[in-house]
């Protein structure tokens, strides 16, 4: 079974209980988690960031609760942690032609990274797929966490 790097996005998504995609990433995670699911530096730095920014929610969690959430989280029995251990240029070797702005830098790395450890990244996010030609067969690599089941 191939692993699966989770986005910062899903990781908030299943730890917070008022986010929008909530039920959706609890949903997808308890179909998926069997395969095993990895986090890396970048998302679990990301993760403390976010859930402890106010400008995030009204109840937001301080750093400690929020790396006290983080820790809880990647105790799970499938969970991975994946080193960074490659360095930007060559994660997004395989895209950097189909980059158009600064946003897509951190996802380029991180699907870079999990191709790199033979994964696929989990993400909410659509604009991932812009980072292929039609034919690519890399495509894979993205599991994007739709709407519907």
């Amino acid at each position: 079974m191939t692993p699966f790097l989770l986005d910062v996005n899903v990781l908030i998504a299943l730890g917070w209980k008022g986010h929008p995609s909530h039920s959706r990433a609890q949903t997808w995670f308890a179909r998926n988690n069997r395969a095993g699911w990895a986090t890396c530096p970048f998302t679990q730095a990301a993760f403390v960031r976010i859930v402890s920014n106010p400008a995030f929610s009204a109840q937001a969690a301080s750093p400690l609760e929020a790396l006290s959430l983080l820790i809880t989280n990647v105790g799970h029995p499938t969970h991975q942690f994946w080193p960074d251990d490659i360095s930007l240029r060559d994660a997004i070797r395989h895209f950097e032609d189909r980059l158009v702005g600064h946003q897509q830098i951190t996802d380029a790395y991180l699907l870079g990274l999990a191709i790199h450890k033979k994964g696929r990244l989990a993400t909410l996010d659509r604009s991932l797929i812009e980072l292929f030609d039609g034919g690519d067969s890399r495509a894979n690599a993205v599991e994007l966490i739709s709407e519907k089941p």
